[in-house]
């Protein structure tokens, strides 16, 4: 019997290391607590909160390793170790909200999904006056999982075999190339990037007038895609408050997002100095021609509907630079933080400022998501690419002769009848997903369809903003929460792996 298990002794060992390896994490925000002992928050209660689920996940970890046996794990158990590692990391995740703040298990739970699958979506108001230590577990969440928690935790502590296996199980399923040859170096050099812009990005907030800490924990959401802001108005709060740079603050956080959303191999190899990494694959211009054209749209929508553009027409000296440079930062922003599913917003884009076709394209945008290799959510516009394709081929071998090729090509390269026969199979189950999320929501809430449907398209997605707003989100039943934490993490781990978890042959061998 032990040796048919062999497979689900490999998965509890290596999560029992990645609970240790999350142990240690939970110390950091603890520097915040002694630094700000009695002020902001802090004190007793967030001690016990980081303490306590350090302690906790440490020896559950020990007691897992030390019950179960180590080995090298292959395909299925990658993802069994993927999919496991998630759900525990977020069972402990959710201790510091419990314990510091006196949240439910369940909105804990639901907050902690949020952040590691660098959704978004939060349960918790009053933000502003949270403790600090607690806002900063919130961004550090959301900036763990951005490449992947997993992938963290290889690149630290683990050296055993099978470590391309679970890094392949963790990260998007289709191909792509790596940086380097070898997983460790190049897990290095992609954690190396992202810890440098994250730097970089924070000091240019703080620079720009940001208070330091606001600074680190948008720049730790910002780059993973997250959008967990300190504040309940998120990036509007330094407008709102008049802040003297808000607008170079907008700008800052877009390009944040914007680099975010951009296959991290396309930013090694710009910074080896191949710049044409820019615009030489089919991804990535399809992706450029995707924020252009969201933009435009959505400029030209809001244009017209709050009267600017007639405004152009008929007296084009009473329209200042100001007034469009202000429309186009709202629209480009917004496009930016829904392409790339980070969430973070300057407008509620469930608002009556957005207008319905606005709302539209923000749905298109929601399945788009970002590029392959990202830290974004949604379908990614590689898969995008490999569906337009599959109906041109289609149509193609109803008019072409019998012996043409009919070979599915992207960027001059053929795609295996596997890759594609996934990327459907991902994508109709993602669209079910989000039906049966939505029909849930409907039954168990008093929002309407659109609202409901954007509900799971943001929590399967990893998206952030939807048509509920943040009040209704906390009033939420328990069974729809219980449905968007699955949508969350299916959405993240793309899946498979979750959908492994209940095949009971899966777990022996």
């Amino acid at each position: 019997m032990r040796h048919r298990y062999r497979r689900t002794q490999r998965v509890f060992h290596f999560t029992g290391l990645l609970l240790q390896s999350l142990g240690v994490v939970f110390l950091f925000p603890l520097i915040l607590v002694a630094g700000y002992w009695g002020a902001f928050g802090e004190g007793r209660a967030t001690l016990l909160a980081f303490a306590v689920p350090a302690l906790s996940a440490f020896l559950v970890g020990w007691v897992f390793r030390k019950v179960f046996t180590g080995g090298a794990p292959g395909t299925a158990g990658a993802m069994l170790i993927c999919a496991l590692g998630w759900v525990f990391a977020s069972a402990f995740g959710a201790l510091p909200f419990v314990i510091g703040i006196d949240a439910s298990f369940l909105d804990g739970y639901f907050e902690a999904m949020s952040g590691f699958t660098t959704t978004g979506i939060t349960v918790f108001t009053g933000l502003d006056a949270l403790p600090r230590s607690i806002i900063l577990w919130r961004a550090l969440t959301q900036w763990l999982g951005g490449l992947g928690i997993l992938s963290f935790f290889l690149a630290i502590t683990f050296k055993g075999g099978g470590a391309h296996h679970i890094y392949g199980a963790e990260s998007h399923k289709i191909s792509s190339a790596r940086p380097v040859p070898g997983i460790f170096h190049t897990l290095k050099i992609l954690w190396g990037i992202y810890g440098g812009f994250t730097l970089a990005g924070g000091a240019l907030l703080a620079l720009e007038g940001m208070p330091p800490f606001d600074a680190l924990c948008h720049a730790l959401a910002a780059l993973s895609t997250g959008g967990f802001s300190p504040h309940d108005a998120s990036i509007a709060f330094y407008a709102q408050t008049g802040h003297p740079h808000f607008r170079l603050i907008e700008y800052t956080v877009t390009a944040l997002m914007m680099l975010g959303g951009i296959n991290f191999l396309v930013h090694y190899r710009v910074l080896t100095r191949d710049v044409k990494a820019l615009w030489d694959n089919v991804e990535i211009r399809t992706w450029w021609r995707f924020v252009a054209g969201f933009v435009v749209i959505v400029l030209f929508d809001n244009m017209v509907k709050s009267g600017l553009l007639a405004t152009v027409f008929r007296h084009p000296g009473v329209v200042g630079l100001s007034d469009v440079e202000s429309v186009f930062r709202a629209a480009s922003f917004q496009v930016t933080a829904v392409l790339t599913t980070t969430g973070f917003s300057t407008r509620d884009i469930g608002s009556a400022f957005f207008p319905a076709l606005s709302k539209q394209v923000f749905l298109a945008m929601m399945v788009i998501g970002g590029c392959v290799g990202s830290t974004s959510g949604g379908i990614k516009v590689m898969r995008i690419v490999i569906l337009e394709r599959l109906m041109l081929r289609e149509l193609f071998k109803l008019r072409a002769p019998a012996r043409a090729s009919k070979s599915l090509i992207v960027d001059k390269k053929p795609v295996s009848d596997e890759e594609a026969h996934r990327t459907a199979a991902i994508f109709f189950t993602w669209l079910a997903l989000i039906g049966i999320g939505g029909g849930v929501t409907a039954l168990f809430s008093d929002h309407g369809a659109l609202e409901s449907l954007s509900g799971m398209f943001s929590a399967v997605g990893n998206i952030g903003p939807c048509y509920i707003s943040n009040a209704d989100l906390v009033g939420l039943k328990a069974v729809v929460k219980i449905t968007y934490i699955f949508g969350m993490l299916a959405g993240r781990l793309e899946i498979l792996p979750v959908l492994l978890v209940f095949s009971r042959k899966a777990w022996r061998g």
